[in-house]
């Protein structure tokens, strides 16, 4: 590699803005006194050329192997992968940030086959969260994925995060090796660069958006794990989200009890105990052997006397007009009694379209948790089909979506959006059917569990209330640790 046409460039970088110094607000929702924006290369062919050039050198020096493919991240690196795939004689996929709703409805576009390497080009990286994006689509495609070529990182936690998707990282230059040739130029002063790096050193990011600072995990406050309740309630746009998020704060409780029981006169006899300890409680009334009217209108009773949400945990997951007659018709009558219910996003947006159409009485408020993942082993929710269900999620979120049903710290990023997370028991691990199971502390601290779904776990408790309140309290000690708050 040639060094100073190495350093040529960096300069070069400066000259055009590629690169700035100031107080900026980053992505991930920290300020940090240096930004990068390489869009604006594509009006300098000088630069592309001499990029792409010693990107394509790097990649032969450094002995990665291209594979069949290469792939940049949108939309920036597009263009640079373009000219590496010339210049290496290499072919080159393109991965759409969503599918096509027309067509072939592709998300990546190219001739590939499954098991077919390839290549990632980026052109920055903070925490590498765009990086494994792309991972999973490619992944989602039978892809196989090992490396990623970057332009610049900013040494913030990229290369760990990428690694720990088994994705090796390397850089043609480093945040730090910039600031270095900015300063033997003369361009920048000593205190400038000591400015950067002490920035560096305090905002190391994870992929689940807190930080590592001096060895310690420290959540950043503007994201969704780091926020209490009550600051999120002001920012959820479904009505029903902001009752539950004031519900939560006010009865300091996440625990979602999970009332799998077969006799109504069981399932009240539970609710009478535990009510007090729960902020939802999530049925599956098809398996009740005796319901009726007067079992909804007294588990109604129950929730207004303790304070809970009733979720009906229905998972529908058929055409619009279907739903629609599910969710308000039959025997159970749903949306007339249950505040929230599960909803599978397979059908697409049409589904919420059907279950909303039913809703005709202003003064009851409903919503719908979506399911983008499972907690049981060998599911089929593939790293795609969660980023579609959150896309689905995202643009439905002011008006009927409550939450999401997931197992990913990282996946639900909106404050105003609760995370519902099942499997959860003190005695982690499996049971016979492949059910996974992860302590409170694990599912809040690290999963990002907003309320955390219990069944099991006080179903067969000797002493039912007890253990709801045991539960109740881990629970809410462990977001009280996670959003650093007095419990």
């Amino acid at each position: 590699m040639d060094q100073t046409k190495l350093k040529e460039l960096g300069l070069r970088l400066f000259e055009i803005n590629a690169f700035k110094f100031g107080d900026f607000k980053m992505k991930v929702g920290i300020n940090s006194p240096v930004y990068f924006d390489l869009r604006v290369i594509v009006s300098y062919p000088d630069v592309m050329n001499t990029l792409s050039e010693l990107l394509t050198e790097y990649i032969r020096q450094i002995r990665v192997d291209m594979g069949v493919h290469l792939c940049g991240v949108p939309y920036t690196a597009l263009p640079i992968a373009t000219l590496i795939s010339i210049k290496a004689d290499k072919p080159m996929l393109i991965r759409r940030k969503e599918a096509k709703t027309y067509g072939t409805k592709k998300l990546i576009e190219g001739k590939f086959n499954a098991g077919d390497k390839c290549l990632i080009i980026e052109d920055v990286v903070t925490s590498g969260s765009s990086i494994l994006d792309t991972v999973n689509d490619l992944r989602g495609e039978g892809l196989v994925v090992t490396d990623a070529i970057v332009v610049v990182d900013r040494e913030q936690g990229g290369v760990q995060n990428t690694e720990e998707s088994g994705v090796r990282m390397h850089s043609l230059f480093t945040l730090s090796y910039l600031l270095n040739v900015l300063l033997e130029a003369g361009r920048i002063e000593e205190k400038t660069v000591q400015s950067v790096a002490k920035y560096i050193a305090g905002a190391q990011i994870r992929s689940d958006g807190s930080f590592m600072k001096n060895g310690t995990k420290v959540v950043n406050e503007l994201s969704r794990v780091g926020m209490s309740f009550e600051a999120r309630a002001d920012l959820a746009k479904c009505a029903i989200t902001k009752e539950l998020m004031k519900l939560i704060a006010s009865k300091k409780s996440t625990l979602c009890l999970a009332a799998d029981l077969t006799s109504s006169e069981e399932i009240l006899n539970l609710v009478e105990r535990v009510g007090p300890y729960i902020c939802i409680l999530k049925t599956h009334v098809d398996i009740v052997e005796d319901f009726s009217e007067n079992f909804v209108k007294s588990l109604q009773s129950l929730a207004k006397k303790h304070n809970f949400m009733i979720m009906e945990d229905r998972k529908f997951a058929d055409i619009g007009n279907t739903v629609a007659q599910q969710y308000a018709g039959g025997a159970f009558k749903i949306s007339s009694w249950a505040d929230l219910v599960t909803v599978h996003s397979l059908p697409g947006q049409g589904i919420l379209m059907g279950l909303k159409s039913v809703l005709n009485d202003p003064t009851q408020q409903r919503g719908v948790f979506l399911l983008a993942e499972m907690s049981s082993q060998g599911n089929l929710a593939t790293a795609q089909y969660s980023a579609a269900t959150m896309k689905i999620a995202t643009e439905m979120e002011g008006d009927f979506v409550a939450g999401i049903v997931c197992q990913s710290a990282d996946l639900v990023a909106s404050p105003g959006l609760l995370q519902l997370t099942p499997g959860v028991k003190i005695e982690e691990g499996v049971d016979a059917l492949g059910q996974k199971y992860d302590s409170p502390e694990h599912v809040v601290k690290e999963k990002g569990a907003d309320i955390c779904v219990v069944g099991r776990g006080i179903l067969n408790a000797k002493n039912q209330e007890d253990a709801a309140k045991t539960y109740r309290d881990r629970l809410w000690a462990a977001y009280c640790e996670r959003v650093g708050v007095s419990e």
